[in-house]
């Protein structure tokens, strides 16, 4: 199976209580109908990016990295690459890279869904993030990347200042099922 249709199956049994979650999915599906070349950066006017937000086994901390281009505190994640089978498998590998902590259990579906613009290559696109949960164990020691300023575990309940509302959204999701204990 390619990532195309991997991609498509994900959003195809990703279901959400929010209706605005379901629109998302929605617009994704549509996207990759219309779009061959939706899972790489080449498609400018969009692509979509897997992510994750990593949380320890406890469920009490998030790891957040200092994005240098945006300047804010986001989720891990990012580009696919051809070698990714999934989605999910583009979520750990990107989890992996940015932080290099293994072993990493990831959840099996998406959390959440986050469309946004970003200045990626030249011009401005879109990236349409499927976002995903990933567990490391509680003794994990993160390393930083040259793909981060910083990275830092942060409390769910004393994130940083000026977080960004997809990752509070993406947090109150991860503890709302549970976190470490929603079904991987």
């Amino acid at each position: 199976m390619s990532l195309h249709a991997d991609a498509r199956a994900v959003l195809a049994a990703f279901e959400h209580s929010d209706i605005e979650q379901c629109a998302l999915r929605d617009e994704y599906r549509a996207f990759l109908g219309s779009y061959p070349d939706a899972m790489w950066r080449s498609c400018r006017i969009g692509h979509l990016t897997a992510s994750a937000l990593v949380m320890d086994a406890s469920g009490a901390r998030v790891l957040l990295t200092l994005h240098p281009r945006v300047g804010r505190w986001l989720q891990l994640g990012g580009h696919c690459e051809p070698s990714d089978g999934t989605l999910q498998e583009a979520a750990r590998r990107e989890v992996i890279e940015e932080c290099g902590i293994a072993p990493v259990r990831m959840s099996r579906h998406p959390l959440r869904l986050d469309r946004h613009a970003v200045s990626c290559g030249p011009g401005t696109s879109e990236h349409l993030d499927v976002q995903f949960l990933a567990i490391v164990p509680d003794a994990a020691i993160p390393v930083i990347s040259e793909e981060s300023d910083d990275l830092r575990w942060w409390s769910v309940d004393a994130l940083p200042a000026g977080t960004d509302a997809s990752v509070l959204a993406l947090v109150r999701e991860a503890c709302d099922r549970g976190a470490s204990g929603c079904s991987l």
